[in-house]
């Protein structure tokens, strides 16, 4: 079992910047894709951003530029640096990894539980 806990999220006024991250802890596994989505009240849960293991990225159109994800391998690990910040990026933002069970070779995806990050006008 592998558990994805998010930190990082809070309120900032339009232009800020907060950087989210997400920690997976658990044994024998290794994390293939990150990704990073987000839901807005009333919306559908989006994706924001995804980095492969080698580190291949992808943004959606809204946050190019203004958004980076990276991780760092050996403490699994993931972050979303969040600059520019827009009131329209308000929502809850949920941290997914691909996880592969070393001993079974499963892969599972996995969910973090949500951090809320806030923009003011």
């Amino acid at each position: 079992q592998v558990q994805l806990v998010e930190s990082g999220g809070g309120l900032v006024q339009a232009g800020g910047s907060l950087t989210l991250s997400c920690a997976a802890s658990g044994s024998d596994f290794s994390i293939n894709a990150m990704g990073w989505y987000r839901q807005a009240p009333g919306k559908q849960r989006e994706l924001v951003a995804t980095i492969t293991r080698g580190g291949s990225t992808n943004y959606t159109d809204s946050v190019k530029g203004r958004f980076f994800i990276s991780r760092d391998n050996a403490k699994n690990t993931g972050y979303l640096q969040m600059i520019s910040l827009k009131p329209e990026d308000t929502a809850v933002y949920y941290c997914n990894a691909e996880v592969l069970s070393i001993p079974t070779m499963n892969r599972r995806n996995y969910w973090g539980q949500g951090t809320q990050v806030t923009v003011s006008s």
